[in-house]
């Protein structure tokens, strides 16, 4: 698969997640920043998508702790484009 196809279903997949505040920030962030990301960024990506829901949004809203073997770079600026796009 080439990197804009795989840009292209992972763009697909974080709209269409389990519940609507998960489409927002997920599609969101995907829409602003998939172009962007590198190949690794791509498969860090792909596993918080592959993550159950509710676990990653409580990770965003600071409802639980990030497990250290999720924490990345890219979850950071996930969760500050969740600051962002979402204040409060």
């Amino acid at each position: 698969m080439t990197l804009d196809a795989r840009r292209r279903k992972l763009k697909f997949r974080a709209w269409r997640r389990g519940f609507r505040e998960m489409d927002l920030l997920m599609g969101g962030f995907a829409e602003a920043n998939i172009a962007g990301m590198t190949e690794e960024e791509l498969s860090e990506f792909e596993r918080l998508l592959a993550t159950p829901d509710w676990e990653v949004f409580a990770w965003l809203v600071s409802q639980k702790p990030i497990p250290d073997n999720f924490r990345s770079a890219l979850l950071d600026r996930l969760i500050a484009f969740r600051y962002e796009a979402q204040p409060g």
